[in-house]
């Protein structure tokens, strides 16, 4: 399966300087949610925070996989359950992101997914789009039947985010997590970026999504809810925190020029958002 992230060979090779010494550093890599990941960390501990790395990967796997047994499979089975803590706050950035972006960023597309991986019924599998269906309440989460979430336009990224808050809450002030987005503990860390020149982190996130980098069904494999087509070949978002980049990126593929200002310029801590358009042109807006 080609990963939908453009640059990733980018980003993994990166030139990172300022505080970073990669001689005194230590990291880590391997895979989760489908995606390499590297985690480089400096500082007194730094080996055996890593060491204890694939048991927070573990139970990251065990919230947000689709394709291993998952809490998020739990909930599509039963259809609802009473979400865990982690489950909860990114059922909250899915809320804020899809309310920003019009709709444009809905998690209830998973069964068109299926149909267009599966040879379904797309039609079908259409009408049970609508996030504004999903009953949420404090402790409890209820999908409508046949309906079934994907959290795999924000997890990597949301992923991101717990593993940078875990090693800064073990007392680490320098570190990049790479989980198929960028998440930056401390820094300037800069980034020598394909197509975007050099881009510096400071404690902050960057996600890229490239709606042709894989297809489903012989389309695009970001799937507008309303059955609409990619308006962007690349698009980056620079925010504070991985899972708001992510989530954003992934809307912003959807959105014409104007709908992508106006969703930048509501959606809280971003920094940057660029836009490649398919003849290779470059906005920042």
């Amino acid at each position: 399966m080609i990963k939908r992230r453009r640059f990733l060979q980018v980003l993994a090779a990166a030139v990172v300087v300022g505080p970073w010494r990669p001689a005194a550093a230590a990291e880590w890599c391997g895979v989760a949610l489908g995606a390499d990941v590297a985690v480089r960390l400096t500082g007194p501990g730094a080996d055996a925070a890593l060491a204890d790395l694939p048991g927070m990967l573990a139970r990251i796997e065990a919230t947000f996989s689709l394709y291993a047994p998952s809490e998020l499979r739990r909930i599509n089975a039963a259809g609802g359950g009473k979400p865990s803590d982690w489950m909860a706050r990114a059922l909250a950035v899915c809320d804020l992101v899809h309310g920003l972006s019009g709709g444009l960023f809905d998690p209830t597309v998973q069964p068109l997914w299926r149909a267009l991986a599966e040879g379904g019924d797309v039609g079908e599998a259409s009408a049970l789009i609508g996030w504004d269906r999903v009953a949420r309440r404090p402790g409890d989460v209820r999908l409508e039947v046949g309906q079934a979430l994907t959290l795999n336009g924000m997890a990597q990224g949301f992923a991101a985010d717990l593993v940078r808050d875990w090693l800064a809450a073990r007392g680490f002030a320098q570190a990049m997590v790479d989980m198929g987005e960028m998440a930056a503990l401390g820094g300037p860390f800069r980034l020598g970026l394909d197509d975007l020149g050099d881009v510096t982190l400071r404690g902050t996130a960057l996600a890229v999504s490239q709606p042709g980098a894989m297809q489903v069904g012989g389309q695009a494999h970001i799937l507008h809810p309303a059955g609409g087509v990619p308006r962007w070949d690349v698009v980056a978002v620079e925010a504070e925190t991985a899972a708001i980049a992510d989530a954003l990126s992934t809307a912003l593929a959807l959105a014409d020029v104007e709908q992508a200002k106006a969703i930048r310029s509501a959606a809280p801590g971003v920094r940057r958002v660029w836009l490649g358009d398919r003849a290779g042109g470059i906005s920042l807006i």
